[in-house]
């Protein structure tokens, strides 16, 4: 082992100390966390692909991979930033606001306004009408359907949580700066408003049809 190896690893010690992942009493063990997250970063998601001989669009690929870890890193930051709120940790919050936004909702229409499969949105309906932050009532003309609103408790949650919320938005969008976060506000809702169009007219589609239609 040469004087190499111990000059490049000092470098990297001192990139890991000015780096946010940096603590006052950080550990060897944060020190190796850290060191695969920048590996990982640096990795393109064609590599594997590329070594087993698959064609693979690079851009198309490194999009899925930066959504999906935005999507992990969002998740548990949310429930850090709703810490004092533990009833509206998970999805619940996205169902009280919107409740909130639009009051009389259907359940069906509560869970296709946050983008979910109905199973999924039951659970969280479940969940808010047990902690007795939401009611249900019949439909006036539908007998079979259910219109949600919030309760008095809910309300108050709602108020008491949007600070958390604000704050934790705000982490969420990181260090962009404000035409940044503009731009990137635009792209992400011109790519959401192309899933929402699969989201309602493929909903039991299979990938091969939805290919199909795309192309």
């Amino acid at each position: 082992m040469n004087t190499d190896f111990f000059i490049d690893l000092l470098h990297k010690v001192k990139e890991f100390e000015n780096s946010e992942a940096c603590k006052p009493h950080s550990t060897t063990e944060d020190f190796r966390l850290w060191l695969n997250d920048q590996k990982y970063r640096k990795e393109s998601p064609t590599k594997l692909f590329k070594n087993e001989e698959h064609q693979v669009a690079f851009t198309e690929n490194e999009i899925c991979k930066q959504v999906l870890l935005l999507a992990r890193y969002s998740k548990q930051l949310i429930r850090k930033g709703l810490n004092d709120f533990p009833e509206l940790a998970n999805e619940e919050f996205t169902y009280l606001y919107r409740l909130k936004d639009e009051p009389n909702l259907t359940k069906i229409h509560l869970i296709e306004r946050n983008g979910h499969e109905k199973q999924t949105g039951t659970q969280i309906i479940k969940r808010l009408l047990e902690y007795g932050l939401i009611e249900e009532k019949n439909d006036s003309e539908d007998k079979r359907s259910k219109r949600l609103n919030i309760t008095k408790k809910g309300e108050d949650y709602f108020h008491r949580s949007v600070k958390k919320v604000n704050i934790t938005s705000r982490i969420l969008a990181g260090k962009l700066e404000n035409n940044e976060k503009n731009e990137f506000l635009e792209l992400l809702r011109k790519l959401n408003d192309f899933h929402s169009n699969l989201y309602f007219q493929y909903k039991n589609s299979n990938i091969d049809e939805i290919t199909e239609a795309f192309d």
